[in-house]
């Protein structure tokens, strides 16, 4: 670290970080903390990385996606609906409570149950007991996406999470931007436990002395995540060696990470698609086709890329990139100033009309340039836009209620599969279900919804392709959404930090196999 305090230096030891970084104890710095410490809450890519800390999937994908044994050890298929698993033998939560099938169970019935997660389990009936290390995941008619799923299983501690909490309540409850039990107590099997956490201020773990992997090359004992929203002030903290690791690096700081001594910029190939969300229950314009064709055809995507971006991303005509299942090659951006006013004109709104638009200030990259980028492009055809923009942390309690015209969101998909981002993004709402549940487009198409349901079952690779490649063109063809681009990834550290091997597409380092050397 260098000597002297600068403004970034103070601001963080206000926020009670101790720096003079030791061997393996580490501050990262990220655009913003998970909303909450229950897996289940939120299906978002902070919620994620926290569960790959304090919890273990049952697989995991590797960096070239991959699936890898985690707290299963192997798998077989016993007839075309059910896959047995075996649990990894003598594994401890962080209580100090024995992990077993039951804890398998629990964890299934607690997503089938979850309203972020329940669509991706929808394919499943049942998760059975067979033995105390063995457990059977049934699903309703052949499905080719087990595996794939099951990246999403992370048992938690049955025991735990059971009974009633100090207050009466449930423990088990999954409570949307509420306290729970589960928000603020864990108990995983993760590479680390949880010691302090204060929202929007810093988050504290340290190894779990007794992690069952022996063979992670992980070193790390203590780590700090501290959000800092600017991206530069993120970088300054990197540069100024305040913290060691940051995330993610905006493209108009790549140059200054990598001119600078003594730290690195480490990149990846993204399959996140960043879209607008046109309301249909809110706005009526939005349900007249040639309308949402419009919007479509007044933003322009390369200059977007270009210019915001710097090059880092890639421009999309639809939800799936290129080497997905379902990507449509066909289907390319389509920005034309004058086609977007002739559908105005032709819809009867050439004089325009005021639409309200939200987006986030810190989840994506240059999120907020976007929205204003935007905005200035729909002015082209007099849509005139309240834009508002807000931290993550209060960003998506709006988004939830879809409490605006226009909606941003971005996407990585689940299952590393094209299913997925119609299965959340632009299938029929329902509650029940799960299906739609960041649907707030309000798009709704029997048609589609009966292709991703069709697909999801049918095993016949070609055909499944075909499928939902169809599925892309029909969303393409009713300007269901608005796509920009698929966002690439970046991130600074410190020399000595192997990042490297832990970084991956799916924007969840595993830092529990994290080395500082």
């Amino acid at each position: 670290m260098k000597s002297g305090l600068n403004k970034v230096t103070v601001a963080l030891l206000a926020a009670g970080l101790a720096f003079g970084v030791q061997a393996a104890d580490i501050t990262i710095a990220y655009d913003a903390d998970p909303v909450s410490m229950d897996p289940h809450e939120q299906l978002s890519g902070a919620t994620l990385e926290m569960s790959h800390l304090l919890f273990d999937p049952l697989v995991r994908w590797t960096r070239d996606f991959k699936i890898e044994p985690r707290l299963a050890e192997k798998w077989e298929r016993i007839d075309e609906n059910t896959m047995r698993f075996h649990l990894r033998q003598g594994v401890t939560f962080h209580s100090g409570n024995d992990f077993t099938a039951d804890d398998v169970v629990w964890t299934f019935n607690r997503l089938k149950a979850s309203p972020d997660f329940k669509a991706i389990f929808d394919p499943f009936s049942a998760a059975t007991r067979v033995d105390e290390h063995t457990v059977d995941l049934v699903t309703k008619g052949p499905f080719p996406l087990v595996l794939n799923t099951v990246t999403y299983l992370f048992p938690m501690d049955s025991t735990f999470y059971s009974g009633t909490s100090d207050d009466g309540r449930n423990k088990a409850d999954v409570v949307k931007h509420g306290s729970s039990f589960a928000s603020t107590h864990t108990s995983g099997t993760g590479p680390f436990k949880l010691k302090f956490r204060q929202q929007g201020v810093k988050v504290e773990y340290e190894r779990h002395a007794d992690y069952w992997d022996k063979n992670s090359p992980g070193n790390v004992q203590h780590m700090t995540l501290v959000p800092i929203k600017e991206d530069a002030t993120r970088v300054a903290a990197l540069l100024a060696g305040d913290v060691d690791f940051i995330k993610p690096v905006s493209p108009n700081d790549h140059a200054r990470v990598e001119s600078a001594g003594g730290v690195k910029l480490v990149t990846e190939a993204g399959t996140r698609i960043i879209t607008f969300q046109l309301n249909q229950a809110r706005f009526e314009p939005f349900k007249d086709v040639r309308v949402r064709q419009a919007v479509n055809y007044a933003i322009n995507q390369e200059g977007i890329v270009k210019r915001i971006m710097r090059g880092f991303g890639t421009t999309a005509g639809q939800q799936a990139p290129a080497g997905y299942v379902g990507h449509n090659p066909e289907l390319t951006p389509r920005y034309d100033l004058d086609k977007a006013k002739q559908l105005m004109m032709d819809a009867g709104y050439q004089d325009g009309f005021k639409i309200s638009m939200i987006a986030p200030n810190n989840r994506y990259v240059n999120d907020y340039r976007i929205a204003e980028a935007v905005k200035a492009m729909l002015a082209r055809i007099n849509i005139e836009v309240d834009l508002k923009t807000l931290p993550v942390a209060q960003y998506w309690p709006e988004f939830d209620k879809c409490a605006a015209d226009m909606l941003m969101i971005g996407w990585h998909s689940d299952t590393e599969d094209t299913a997925n981002f119609s299965e959340f993004l632009t299938m029929t709402r329902n509650e029940e279900t799960g299906r739609g549940q960041y649907n707030c487009g309000h798009y709704s198409n029997p048609e589609l919804d009966a292709l991703i349901e069709s697909a999801n079952l049918e095993t016949d690779g070609g055909k499944r392709e075909l499928m939902l490649q169809r599925a892309e063109k029909i969303l393409y063809d009713d300007a269901a959404f608005v796509p920009l681009h698929w966002q690439n990834l970046a991130w600074g550290a410190r020399n000595n930090i192997n990042a490297e091997p832990v970084v991956n597409a799916m924007d969840f380092p595993y830092l529990g196999d994290l080395v500082v050397e």
